[in-house]
This record gives C-alpha cells, sequence and structure tokens, in this order.
C-alpha cells in the first residue's frame, strides 16, 4: 500500500467569501503568506459558483451577505455531490449560541466569531486543511485495497473458469477467448463499460458446472447416447448451484450465465426451455460467443471449424438457436473477434506464454 502523499500548501485551494470588501482584504493579508491559492466571492451565489469551478479544499464563509445567507449557502454546497465534502469554517459576527449551533446544523466545521485574531484564522485553517489531506488519503488508501481485493477475487473466478475448462480443453484458453467474444459483442450492441466489464469477468464461469460430469461422459470421443446426454446437460443446473448465493455483481451474473448459456431462442434448449428475451441478455451472448469459439476450436473428438463455417452456421441458427439481433452484430465485428482468437490460441498457452 502506498505512503499517504505529502501535499505543499501552494496546492491547497482556499475560497474566502464575505460581502464587506475590507474583511476580504483582511483574510487576504492573512492567508497569502501561507501560500495557499486563495479565491474570493462576495455572494454566496458566487460562492456556489466558484466551488463548482475550483472545487476548493476549504471554504471560509461569512453569515451575513445580500442574497442566500451563509448557512444557505453552506446547506446548498452539502447538498451537491460535487461540494458536500468540503469542510466549510464560519467567520461571523453572529455568536449566539443558537447561531453556532445552526451553523452546524447546516454542515459547517467549524465556527469562528468576529473579530478574529489571525494567528488563530492561520492555526484553525491550516489544521482542517491537514484533516481534509488526511481524509482524501485514507480514502485513496481504501480504494487502492479495494481494488486490490476486488482484483483478487476476480483472478480466483477466473481461475475457477479456467479449471472447469481443463478437464475437456488441454490448454483451457477458450474461456478467456469466449469472455473477451462476450464483451465485444455486448459493447457492439451499445451496453455500457459497467456492463461489459461485468460481462467479461462473469463469462468464464458459464461451464463451471462440468466440474461434476462424470469424466467418461465428459470426455467420451464419441457421441453421447440418451442417458450420458441428460448427465451432460446437468453441468448447466449444477454450475449455477455452485455459483448461486453470491453477493457481488460478477457472481450473480456468473450464476445466470450458467443456467441460460444452453437455452436457445427458439425454445428448444436447456435446462429450462426458455424462449426468446425471456433468456437473459448475458446468456444469449455467451452462447454465441461459447459455440463460435467450440466450432472453431480443436477438440479430441473433432477438427476445427473455418471461421468461414463456424459464421454461417450462426447465421443459419439465427432466430433458431440465436438471438436475431445479435447475430449480425456478430458478423460486423468478426475481424476484432478473429484478432481476439489469434491472440489467444491454445498454442500459446502450451507454448507457455
Amino acid at each position: 500500500m502506498n505512503e499517504p502523499r505529502k501535499v505543499d500548501a501552494a496546492n491547497w485551494r482556499v475560497l474566502v467569501v464575505d460581502d464587506t470588501p475590507a474583511n476580504l482584504a483582511v483574510l487576504k493579508e492573512t492567508l497569502a503568506p501561507e501560500g495557499y491559492k486563495l479565491a474570493f466571492a462576495n455572494t454566496g451565489e458566487k460562492a456556489l459558483e466558484i466551488a463548482a469551478q475550483i472545487n476548493p479544499d476549504l471554504i471560509l464563509l461569512d453569515v451575513m451577505m445580500p442574497g442566500i445567507d451563509g448557512y444557505e449557502t453552506c446547506s446548498r454546497l452539502k447538498q451537491d455531490d460535487k461540494t458536500k465534502d468540503i469542510p466549510i469554517i464560519f467567520i461571523t459576527a453572529k455568536k449566539e449560541t443558537e447561531d453556532i449551533v445552526h451553523g452546524f446544523k447546516v454542515g459547517g466545521i467549524d465556527y469562528v466569531p468576529k473579530p478574529f485574531q489571525q494567528e488563530e484564522i492561520c492555526s484553525r485553517v491550516r489544521t482542517h486543511l491537514e484533516l481534509r489531506e488526511l481524509q482524501k488519503n485514507l480514502e485513496q488508501m481504501v480504494l487502492e485495497r479495494t481494488k486490490q481485493l476486488n482484483d483478487s477475487r476476480l483472478e480466483i473466478v477466473g481461475r475457477l473458469g479456467k479449471a472447469a475448462e481443463y478437464k475437456d480443453n488441454e490448454t483451457g484458453m477458450h474461456v478467456i477467448r469466449m469472455s473477451h467474444y462476450s464483451e465485444l459483442l455486448a459493447r457492439e450492441m451499445g451496453m455500457d463499460d459497467h456492463y461489459c466489464e461485468v460481462l467479461l469477468n462473469a463469462s468464464p464461469m458459464h461451464d463451471i458446472g462440468k466440474i461434476g460430469i462424470p469424466d467418461k461422459v465428459l470426455l467420451k470421443p464419441g457421441k453421447l447416447d440418451h442417458d450420458e446426454w441428460e448427465i451432460m446437460k446437468t453441468h448447466t443446473t449444477m454450475g449455477a448451484a455452485i455459483l448461486s448465493g453470491g453477493e457481488s455483481e460478477v457472481m450473480k451474473m456468473s450464476e445466470s450465465i450458467a443456467i441460460t448459456h444452453q437455452e436457445k431462442w427458439d425454445g428448444s434448449g436447456y435446462p429450462n426451455g426458455m424462449k426468446g428475451e425471456d433468456i437473459p441478455l448475458e446468456g444469449r451472448i455467451v452462447a454465441i460467443a461459447d459455440v463460435f469459439d467450440a466450432l472453431t476450436s480443436i477438440r479430441p473428438y473433432k477438427k476445427a471449424w473455418t471461421v468461414e463455417d463456424a459464421v454461417n452456421m450462426i447465421e443459419q441458427e439465427s432466430g433458431k438457436h440465436f438471438d436475431p439481433k445479435l447475430v449480425p452484430l456478430f458478423v460486423k465485428i468478426l475481424p476484432e473477434i478473429v484478432k481476439i482468437k489469434d491472440q489467444f490460441s491454445d498454442s500459446m498457452e502450451e507454448g507457455g506464454n
């Protein structure tokens, strides 16, 4: 984890808000020697505008001003996601207990009555700026740690998917290729970055249920008989059972994909005979990516199809096996699909690269 970053005072931005020019001049004279980047406003409305523009690290705010007063200005700043975390120190001649309490209620972090001592203002400003910087450092460290944990979880998910694939694919590269195909297809359909990223990380788990299929069935070189095929089909329900109960978006989508990637658009798929758009989008996307890669890959029981033959088959199955809206999009991005296929070839893994 990184050490907390040290920030020079010259990088701290302070917004001073007061409707009296003499007060602004005094505060400028007081704070300028500290080296802060200073900005000034003489109304609450102007303060809101400047705060949104420069995102200051601290605001010194008068209360009695024309237009909206300091309390209302503070309240509005705290309601805006862009400015809600900026610490605000009230500097005002209103110094009754109820005034001070009100200042804290609307979101102020400190309250300095006028007239003030310059040394006191400098001390309070620096203290709150240092606290603000510590808060930022802590937030950054939490984000970095969270990212590390998320990366570790995603790596485990990917490796589990690859482990299942190793049972009937010597290299396990299938799950990498088809997950990238799935992401490309989702992007072409117009799905947002977040959905595409979750799909990329969830799709490798589509066949995790294969770990529960007996080798005599899973690795049989010839055609499966009726009973064997019924056993093979249970990899969808077993996969969903393995993945059920997960709280993260990746695990929830993984479960959805595991149970639906063998469903067909016309309702003839398994395990539940779902039809059309009743099949979740991720299941429909993965169905195309999975079949394309399976067809164009070598297996002990078959030769690899050419890309052209595989695409022809997918087009023939449009509206039957596959979502007819997704098939032309897949064909459109075929050059990118082929690049992924070449980039993550089985021979690459076998070569140890």
